[in-house]
């Protein structure tokens, strides 16, 4: 085998080996950000769940305040009478 043909075999072989080393990467990066994604979508759904059990205890103590403060004028106003 000649040198240059020995040299194009060997390169031809190298830059196949990084090719398919360049592939692999690049699919677990792929995977891995897939993987990130999926988290942050669960992440995202627990935090809205948490925030709307927030606004319904924040809505309920809005109700209760709101009777306790009818109760409070309509025993004012009971005792003017």
């Amino acid at each position: 085998m000649s040198r240059s043909s020995w040299l194009a075999l060997a390169t031809s072989a190298l830059l196949s080996a990084a090719i398919v080393v360049a592939v692999h990467v690049q699919q677990r990066r792929e995977l891995e950000r897939l993987r990130s994604g999926v988290l942050r979508d669960l992440e995202r759904q627990n935090q809205k769940k948490e925030n709307i059990r927030l606004l319904e205890e924040q809505i309920a103590l809005t109700k209760q305040l709101m009777e306790e403060r009818d109760k409070a004028l309509m025993q004012k106003g009971s005792q003017k009478s």
